[in-house]
């Protein structure tokens, strides 16, 4: 497949019928028949329709190719149980099965599960960071995608902290890559700013993620969708980039809300989809373009308990602070993880430090209305609003005065009217 089909609606959203033919004519140019067949897909911190995609692909694909199997792209993510692969797919997973395909949690932390791939040159790196980074980085990926003869991507495209939009060979890097490189491109997008980077088609992660595709040697492919908790909105196949970059062009409409004046105050609602902190943090990465400096967001989700079900422990030591502090202080930080490091200055925002005085002052204020406690919350250097105290409905239909109210937060990016990036 060289080229890119599919459809994109800027209004409105693809009938099932539509989005059928588009996989069924996908899939026909991919000639796959009698091939052994490996979909990356995403877990369930994505709005994703999976149920409805599953029970497509085995219908167009079984019985006509020799294996059909999944792996989840979980980064650095908890892998997924038995009963929480069968609300992903729709179905009944037993062990890991559905009949006989094979449903796969990529796993991270072991390294006999990956294969090198290839390293990208320090003077590679150089140039594409702009000099904030002059080392190699070693490529390495799931050594399960070398089972198969193709291997296609399957996944939505929404605008991203990190890497400017996900999606695309971003399946690949971080999503079932090996630390080094997880690490190193969250570091360098947490240098530039999450407020510099998110929503741009265009950046040094991006990148890096690219060249780091190049060094697979095995057929893949890419199924990108544009979607939201309503419906598809668009789908395009063909080679990883082009697809995702089509996907890419449509989330900029889709999923990007402008608003005419920042705000003091944000209630950014976290949906259950966000089972900890980690991962609930897209309700400040996504609204910090719209707050006022001085301002506060205040992350709401009653049923969030955890800051980070993978790396709680490490974020326990550091807690949560702007760039500046680390980087003023990078002897002390420089041992923890890249990934770590950038969670926590995304969640924090923007800020100065300063390292004469060891003052540090963000830009603005995150609050978590959670079942975090408070004591946690200040060990944390985050600020703290008991959610039991807090009525949603007091919050409403304030903008004037400066007050918004995101429900369903996380996945649509909001900017100021006049930030046209």
């Amino acid at each position: 497949m060289s080229a890119v089909l599919g459809k994109g609606n800027s209004e409105g959203y693809l009938t099932p019928s539509e989005i059928h033919a588009i996989l069924k004519e996908g899939l026909a140019l991919l000639h796959l028949e009698g091939k052994r067949v490996l979909f990356v897909v995403p877990d369930a911190t994505r709005t994703m329709p999976m149920p409805l995609i599953f029970e497509y692909l085995q219908e167009l694909l079984e019985g006509c190719i020799k294996q059909l199997d999944f792996l989840v792209a979980l980064g650095t993510h908890q892998p997924l149980s038995d009963a929480q692969l069968s609300k992903l797919v729709g179905t009944p997973v037993n062990h890991g099965k559905v009949g006989n395909i094979r449903l796969i949690n990529h796993a991270w932390d072991r390294p006999d599960t990956f294969t090198h791939i290839g390293t990208i040159s320090a003077e590679e790196i150089s140039q594409i960071s702009g000099g904030l980074f002059s080392q190699e980085v070693p490529v390495q990926i799931n050594k399960l995608v070398y089972e198969y003869d193709q291997v296609i991507i399957c996944g939505p495209v929404f605008p991203h902290e990190v890497a400017g939009f996900s999606g695309g060979n971003k399946y690949f890097f971080p999503g079932i890559a090996g630390p080094e490189i997880i690490n190193f491109t969250h570091w360098l997008g947490a240098l530039i700013t999450s407020y510099a980077v998110i929503g741009r088609l265009d950046t040094p992660v991006r990148q890096t993620i690219e060249r780091a595709a190049e060094f697979i040697q095995c057929q893949t492919a890419c199924f990108s969708f544009v979607v939201d908790h309503q419906g598809v909105a668009g789908l395009f196949c063909g080679p990883p980039k082009q697809a995702w970059k089509e996907a890419a062009r449509l989330s900029m409409v889709r999923h990007v809300t402008y608003m005419p004046r920042p705000f003091q105050r944000v209630l950014s609602i976290m949906p259950p989809m966000y089972d900890d902190l980690w991962t609930a943090a897209k309700g400040m990465y996504k609204l910090e373009p719209v707050v006022a400096d001085g301002g506060e967001v205040v992350i709401y989700a009653p049923h969030i308990s955890e800051v980070s079900y993978t790396h709680g422990k490490l974020i326990d030591e550091i807690g949560y602070h702007c760039r500046d502090y680390y980087l003023g202080q990078w002897e002390k930080f420089k041992g923890y993880p890249g990934g770590v490091l950038a969670h926590s200055t995304h969640l924090k925002g923007q800020g100065t430090y300063d390292p004469a005085s060891g003052i540090e002052c963000p830009r603005i204020k995150v609050t978590l209305a959670t079942a975090i406690p408070e004591k946690r919350c200040q060990q944390l250097n985050l600020g703290y609003l008991s959610y039991q105290e807090v009525s949603i409905k007091e919050w409403r239909d304030r903008e004037d005065e400066g007050v918004l109210v995101v429900p369903r937060a996380g996945e649509m990016l909001y900017r100021l009217r006049d930030d046209q990036r």
